[in-house]
């Protein structure tokens, strides 16, 4: 076994414990490497913002307009 399972007292979890561990622990990387799909609310929240998008498309900026304004307020 590892020092840091001896050290954070993994070792003395319950196997049900350290399942749940390690589930954690892999959401967290899920999420933070964006391997998870969107939650019910986030694809709700992104439909609607899609609609807006497409409801109104001439108050969209185009990325390279926003892209070529910041670089200019760095030039400075």
């Amino acid at each position: 076994m590892g020092q840091a399972l001896h050290a954070l007292g993994i070792d003395s979890m319950s196997v049900e414990d350290r399942i749940d561990l390690v589930q954690d622990i892999w959401d967290s990387i899920a999420i933070e490497a964006g391997l998870l799909p969107p939650s019910a609310s986030e694809k709700a929240e992104l439909d609607r913002r899609l609609a807006e998008d497409d409801a109104t498309p001439n108050d969209a900026v185009a990325w390279e307009t926003i892209k070529a304004e910041a670089q200019a307020r760095w030039q400075r």
